[in-house]
């Protein structure tokens, strides 16, 4: 069984060799240049992983691992197009390097491509099935994303549903399509979705605690992004669901300000968090998910070699060891 790095390199090879076609160019250019930009290509290669730890050929799933990146990669450009954002990897977003009926329409492209890919699966009804069902969670995920930023009363829970179809149910189908490639059992493609999800669910609370709590040197970012946007993630919520009086007065106070000094308001937060003792919180969260992950891992039978390498990615991603 090949490693992630043996893997990666393969799929890059392979995914940058495609032609999407090339007229007109404007529909094109975009998509070469947002798949060209890089990425850590999580999704595929935890297909391709997958694929290997149930004794098939990574082969099998190459094609299928280009939907699922050319996929995720669409998103991203949609995403970007609706938050605004400016730069993406480095380098200017799609619809600041060209227009946003551009990036519009080349993402759709991107969709269409990544169906393309799909349909090349040897076991088509179940993985088209599986595919399309993610595709849908994952817009719905990015919808309450966006009502959720314009509520006031979004719980713990609420964000926590919200995370696991933007984010963790595409981790958890990229593994179980490689498991459907190599035409594993029930159980195996079973538990290896679940063991997907709540690693996703981890990943996930983990970038909000990171984005906090981090080193801003080890992880070449400035911290406090979330706070001074106000966005909400576990640990505001988790915050504006145990503060009382006046700590609730003052966390309130600096979401509803609209000016002020960024370090100012991150520091006043931070305290704040401090004070509730969110930290503890996030990582009891964040704990839990990894030892579902680990319990549905210890369920899925393959060979424990196999089985090592995929969980040396995984917490490599993580940074975490369960």
């Amino acid at each position: 069984m090949l490693n992630d790095k043996e893997l990666l390199k393969i799929f890059n090879e392979y995914l940058l060799r495609q032609d999407f076609g090339n007229t007109p160019s404007n529909l094109y250019d975009p998509i070469y240049y947002t798949l060209k930009a890089g990425g850590k290509r999580i999704r595929p290669i935890l297909c391709l992983l997958s694929t290997e730890l149930f004794g098939e050929s990574y082969e099998s799933s190459l094609d299928i691992a280009c939907g699922i990146e050319i996929f995720h990669n669409f998103t991203l450009l949609h995403d970007d197009m609706m938050d605004k954002s400016d730069i993406r990897r480095g380098n200017p977003t799609v619809h600041k390097k060209w227009t946003d009926s551009i990036a519009l329409l080349s993402g759709d492209a991107m969709s269409v491509i990544a169906y393309k890919y799909i349909s090349k699966a040897k076991y088509l009804s179940e993985t088209l099935d599986l595919f399309s069902d993610t595709a849908l969670k994952i817009c719905e995920g990015q919808q309450l994303d966006m009502d959720y930023e314009n509520m006031s009363d979004i719980s713990v829970e609420d964000y926590l549903k919200m995370i696991n179809l933007k984010t963790a149910v595409f981790l958890a189908a990229s593994l179980k399509i490689g498991a459907i490639s190599a035409n594993t059992n029930r159980e195996n493609k079973s538990n290896i979705y679940e063991f997907g999800r709540n690693l996703g669910m981890a990943f996930q609370l983990q970038d909000d605690y990171l984005d906090t709590y981090g080193d801003s040197e080890k992880f070449k970012k400035n911290l406090g992004g979330d706070i001074a946007s106000n966005k909400k993630t576990f640990l505001l919520l988790k915050a504006l669901e145990l503060a009382k009086g006046n700590v609730l007065n003052e966390l309130k106070y600096w979401i509803a300000l609209k000016e002020f000094d960024k370090n100012e308001k991150i520091n006043a937060v931070k305290n704040i968090y401090d004070a509730l003792n969110i930290l503890k919180y996030s990582e009891g969260k964040i704990d839990y998910y990894m030892n579902e992950a680990s319990q549905y891992f210890a369920k899925i039978n393959a060979d424990k070699n196999k089985k090592d390498i995929l969980l040396n990615y995984t917490n490599s991603l993580g940074q975490r060891k369960f």
